[in-house]
């Protein structure tokens, strides 16, 4: 089992804090016109948004965090590895392609796709082993995790569709997301310390 640097606690801790600074950052500027139970995270990087740089800063700090973080993640899984950091790089990307002040976006919405898919696949693509490996690469963690995920996702998508509570749904997917890096990087941190 390949070491994992400490600074990557650092890393994938700074994701989810980072994350959820950047969306209440922006909406304190958007004031009461924005609703965030049903209103989404992208509507605050939306060109036009009072709060828009607050948001982009979000997301571009969550785009670093997730890379730095697949770099450092030595005891994952290769392929898991490349989907968290490819998940890094879609948030890098909403940067470049923000939502419109209104209406969708077809680019947008593909990027937002791709980068919940690979966040929603990188635990169980990062599964390293049996019951040698850190508890949180173990394939049935992994797996329980991403259906977890799957499902948040699927919420969120009935949520959009129905115009109810999208905002929660999406809060809480990507807040999941953004955390489960750093429970690997604790679990194989810890791991190490148990070994040695």
């Amino acid at each position: 089992m390949r070491c994992v640097p400490r600074w990557v606690l650092v890393s994938s801790g700074c994701a989810p804090v980072l994350l959820i600074a950047g969306w209440a950052g922006a909406a304190r500027f958007e004031g009461s016109s924005y609703d965030p139970v049903t209103q989404t995270i992208s509507t605050l990087g939306s060109y036009g948004a009072a709060g828009f740089w607050v948001m982009t800063a979000g997301f571009l700090a969550l785009g670093v965090c997730h890379l730095l973080t697949a770099w450092g993640l030595r005891a994952a899984a290769t392929a898991g590895r490349v989907a968290l950091g490819g998940g890094g790089l879609a948030a890098l990307v909403l940067v470049a392609l923000p939502a419109p002040d209104s209406g969708g976006s077809l680019r947008h919405g593909a990027v937002v796709v791709v980068g919940f898919t690979l966040l929603a696949l990188w635990p169980v693509l990062a599964a390293n082993g049996g019951t040698a490996a850190p508890w949180a690469l173990r394939m049935a963690p992994s797996l329980l995790v991403t259906a977890l995920m799957a499902a948040g996702g699927v919420w969120f998508l009935i949520e959009m569709r129905r115009h109810g509570d999208a905002g929660v749904a999406e809060r809480v997917v990507t807040t999941f997301q953004s955390l489960w890096p750093f429970v690997v990087a604790a679990s194989c941190l810890r791991h190490a310390r148990r070994r040695s």
